[in-house]
């Protein structure tokens, strides 16, 4: 059964923007070996969208503000594709994507990868946490269970908190009982 869930929007095909795509083998490559590779990935998208700016083509744009919109699309990529290599279910060998829009003031992101019924139904559930908590207390909650060694999820309340994003979910049914999940993030800049 297919179920979006939240500011969920497809990717726009025909838009007037620029698109970036990505596409990675989670089973290719050591999950650990991975991690230097989303850093270097992420750089590369937040280098990407500031060749870009301003984005309406008026004046310089202040290297501060700048530098801030190559921070957000920077962490936003790189927290996406962190939880797409550590959660996808790699015994299916499916392909994680993730796709960068920019258009006029904003920035969107869609991250797809596949995972276990069993993750799915566990990251619903923190979906519902999230999307029906104060996201400043579950910061501060979440922190806290971080601190025990827990779980904890920081990333997309850093998105929303930090950032303002707008976040949603779509979850379709793949092979073998396995579920795709893509994340969407949107940003005005």
């Amino acid at each position: 059964m297919n179920e979006t869930i939240g500011a969920y929007s497809p990717a726009e095909e025909d838009m007037a923007g620029e698109t970036l795509t990505l596409r990675f083998s989670p089973s290719s490559v050591p999950l650990q070996q991975r991690w230097r590779n989303n850093g270097l990935s992420a750089d590369f998208m937040a280098d990407y969208v500031t060749t870009f700016l301003p984005a309406d083509g008026g004046d310089a744009m202040p290297e501060a503000q700048r530098d801030q919109i190559r921070g957000a699309v920077n962490f936003i990529a790189n927290e996406l594709l962190e939880n797409a290599m550590k959660y996808s279910a790699e015994a299916l060998s499916h392909p994680i994507y993730i796709r960068l829009q920019l258009e006029n003031a904003r920035v969107a992101f869609w991250e797809t990868n596949t995972v276990t019924a069993e993750q799915a139904v566990a990251f619903r559930a923190f979906i519902d946490r999230l999307l029906g908590s104060d996201p400043d207390e579950m910061y501060v909650e979440q922190l806290e269970k971080s601190a025990e060694g827990g779980s904890a999820g920081l990333g997309f309340l850093t998105m929303i908190n930090d950032y303002q994003a707008a976040l949603g979910w779509q979850f379709e049914p793949a092979v073998d009982g396995a579920v795709t999940v893509t994340t969407h993030v949107a940003v005005t800049l």
